[in-house]
């Protein structure tokens, strides 16, 4: 069974073509953690994010949390269901307020940034709830993309 370092140094190691690509990877990844490590269903779907919102409750209670990498392997899952679920792209954008481009989510030109949420429900807890993020999310996009 890989541990979390065995998952992190193919991840690191990796090569992608694109941003998007890359993002995926993690994401199976996180789902593939998810599964064997917390006995969580990742599957994609809106209904997830409870058990992603429990995974992290999780991680951010190790002693030996590496915040940064966490953020990116949980972030990315859950920035491909809310890239997947509007039908949305990755692409590298300036947090606000912040000097470094990071991955973002972009919806019909609103831009989101599950990586940085991810790392600020790992640093600061309770109240970065993801479940309330994606409640908001939603009602501010409206129904997901119809994809065929």
């Amino acid at each position: 069974m890989p541990s979390s370092n065995d998952v992190r140094k193919r991840l690191e190691s990796a090569t992608y073509p694109d941003l998007g690509s890359m993002m995926e990877g993690y994401a199976q990844a996180a789902a593939e953690c998810a599964r064997r490590d917390f006995k969580q269903k990742l599957d994609f779907t809106s209904d997830s994010i409870d058990s992603l919102d429990d995974i992290l409750v999780l991680v951010g209670e190790s002693p030996e949390l590496d915040v940064d990498f966490e953020a990116r392997l949980w972030g990315s899952y859950l920035g491909e269901v809310l890239r997947r679920r509007y039908a949305g792209s990755w692409e590298m954008t300036q947090y606000p307020g912040g000097v470094a481009a990071v991955p973002s989510v972009d919806v019909r030109g609103s831009r989101l940034f599950p990586l940085m949420k991810v790392y600020r429900r790992l640093t600061v807890g309770e109240e970065e709830d993801l479940r309330a993020f994606f409640a908001m999310v939603t009602e501010r996009l409206g129904k997901p993309a119809q994809v065929n």
